[in-house]
């Protein structure tokens, strides 16, 4: 007779499913760090539905967007799924596991009970006129993250999943090792292998960023699988012999070059020729482990921000860089000339539909993918190891926690099929770039919908930019020679002058206007350049009116420190005086 409640390692007969299971469980009020997030409680195990499945987890994959859901940031998720209509008022975390099929609904005929299965993490309605139309679920607007936004993942001795998620187990692994790969190899492939004119090919070259992390390491081996050439950036050169082995031709080390972030203004030649400088360096590194004068044909992006403008610039011409994240921050730079007449492509990529999965999955079972296992958990560590990736002091690779497998080493009934790498990751490794965004994260839209809780919050005390501006202007006139320019910037102690005519505000000269003019030119001739000839047209401006805080936004948005302040007089805008960030932070932090 069926137990009502089995004990964590203690597998029920396969095909009886008790009314009760352990799980580990996030609440709102509990909403904080992992190690407060997570608890263990006892609940009811889900009920499937027709085209559903439940998995009874022997071990289960950890991913960042646990720790997102365990903060309750950027999205609370319970709420999120409330609003939807589901009734649980808990989330049920996990969005890798393996583990093997214990009930499976009327509609199920690709696995059966009994199968050992690994489980990939896209969900998406079946009754969806995007899915019906045999289009990529992956842009349905019903397309999920199992385990993250949706509920019973894989924290728990039962996963309920869609019956598509489930894949073949790869027999020469173990239950740990099986429960790490799939979200990152997938991932992965789609990036390499999901965009058909830059699908990756035998011997094409392929940039790889983070080379030594949980993607980067998928991406390596499924180059090696397509007969390309990767190469690896990495973080220090104690991890070369790893990506090697991986199957990278080589590495180039991040930290040998300093020209990361964003683009110097194409204005600022010296700025931009500094950068210019250290990114033929970067390409020149590239070109030395290449053994060839050759562009990469595909860059796997993911760190973002710093590191965007060197992928576009050394990409071949008619190449692709492809990201599925921003570690480093999303404002990324581009210099669109190399965009458009290299013709290159930017490809945003997110998780992977059915047949990719299953294509990287066939790469798994014929051992071309090793999981690259950094650290196994037991589960009453669990929380533990999301605090170490919540504190980025996690190794690099895949990590996997025991749910159902008593003990380490089990599941494995197969050799492995390929040799496995012969080098692992130095002792005390961890990562240091920070925390990735987490998966499918709901953005806002063109409509605004209360129930996505995509839209900011706004606080606003009332403050209008007349209560704070400074009244009158520093100026010049358009006819004025740069050397008038510059001494009225120094008399007044200012970094930037209006440029005025006919009391409008027409341009404005900065400090960065008249050192740009300087170079390459000698002082006599400077001096003879116009205020007109180096101004800036047009002036950032709001009117006395506009609220504080939307002027803020404006200045933010510019990255500029000061707006012109106009009011309308006699049906003409005039402008009265200026409002700057000074005057914000003497409001907010002095008085």
């Amino acid at each position: 007779m069926t137990k009502e409640l089995y004990d964590i390692g203690e597998a029920p007969p396969v095909g009886e499913v008790p009314p009760k299971m352990h799980a580990w469980l996030i609440r709102e009020e509990r909403f904080g760090e992992p190690t407060q997030s997570f608890q263990q409680e006892v609940v009811d195990v889900p009920e499937c539905a027709d085209d559903e499945v439940l998995v009874y987890v022997m071990a289960a994959g950890v991913n960042y967007n646990n720790v997102w859901a365990a903060l309750g940031i950027p999205v609370n998720v319970i709420k999120a799924r409330n609003k939807q209509g589901e009734p649980e008022d808990f989330h049920i975390g996990g969005s890798d596991a393996s583990g093997i099929v214990y009930k499976a609904g009327k509609d199920v005929t690709n696995v059966k009970v009994g199968d050992e299965v690994v489980v990939h993490c896209g969900t998406w309605d079946r009754n969806c006129p995007w899915v019906q139309a045999g289009k990529d679920p992956m842009y349905s607007p019903t397309f999920r993250i199992w385990g993250y936004e949706t509920n019973y993942g894989s924290f728990a001795q039962f996963t309920k999943v869609q019956a598509h998620q489930c894949m073949p187990k790869p027999k020469h692994m173990n239950w740990e090792a099986a429960a790490a790969y799939v979200l990152v190899g997938a991932t992965a492939y789609r990036m390499l292998h999901g965009w058909e004119e830059h699908s990756v090919q035998k011997d094409d070259a392929v940039l790889i960023w983070g080379g030594a992390g949980g993607l980067g390491s998928m991406a390596i081996q499924i180059c090696k699988a397509a007969g390309a050439t990767s190469v690896a950036v990495i973080s220090s050169k104690d991890k070369v012999d790893y990506c090697e082995s991986l199957g990278a031709k080589g590495c180039i080390q991040r930290r040998d070059f300093d020209h990361w972030g964003m683009l110097p203004h194409w204005k600022d030649n010296v700025g931009y020729g500094n950068w210019l400088k250290g990114v033929r360096g970067f390409g020149k590194a590239l070109w030395n482990v290449l053994g060839e004068k050759r562009s990469p044909r595909i860059v796997f992006e993911h760190p973002g921000e710093s590191t965007i403008p060197t992928s576009m610039f050394v990409c071949d011409t008619g190449g692709m860089v492809v990201i599925c994240a921003g570690t480093t921050g999303y404002n990324a730079t581009v210099d669109l000339r190399y965009l458009w007449m290299r013709q290159k492509r930017f490809q945003g990529s997110h998780f992977a539909n059915d047949e990719q999965c299953y294509a990287m999955n066939q790469l798994a079972l014929k051992g071309h993918l090793n999981p690259c296992m950094s650290r196994a958990f037991t589960y009453e560590e669990l929380p533990a190891a999301h605090q170490l990736m919540y504190e980025n002091s996690h190794p690099h690779g895949n990590m996997s926690v025991l749910v159902g497998a008593p003990e380490f080493g089990l599941g494995s009934t197969e050799q492995e099929p390929v040799p496995p790498p012969i080098f692992t990751l130095p002792p005390q490794d961890i990562h240091v770039s920070p925390h990735p965004y987490p998966s499918s994260v709901p953005l806002p839209g063109i409509a605004f919908d209360p129930t996505e809780g995509t839209e900011p919050i706004m606080v606003d005390d009332g403050t209008k930019v007349r209560d704070l501006m400074f009244y009158g202007l520093v100026s010049c006139s358009p006819d004025d020679n740069v050397e008038v320019v510059a001494r009225i910037m120094i008399g007044n102690h200012v970094h930037a002058v209006v440029v005025q005519e006919d009391d409008q505000a027409i341009g404005v000269v900065s400090q960065t206007d008249l050192v740009l003019t300087r170079q390459g030119k000698t002082a006599e001739e400077v001096k003879g350049i116009k205020a007109r000839d180096i101004m800036s047209e047009g002036c950032a401006t709001c009117d006395a009116e506009t609220p504080l805080s939307d002027a803020v936004t404006s200045m933010t948005r510019m990255g500029i420190h000061r707006l012109v302040v106009s009011e309308n007089q006699a049906g003409r805008d005039v402008p009265i005086g200026v409002i700057s960030m000074t005057d914000v932070v003497r409001k907010l932090i002095v008085d």
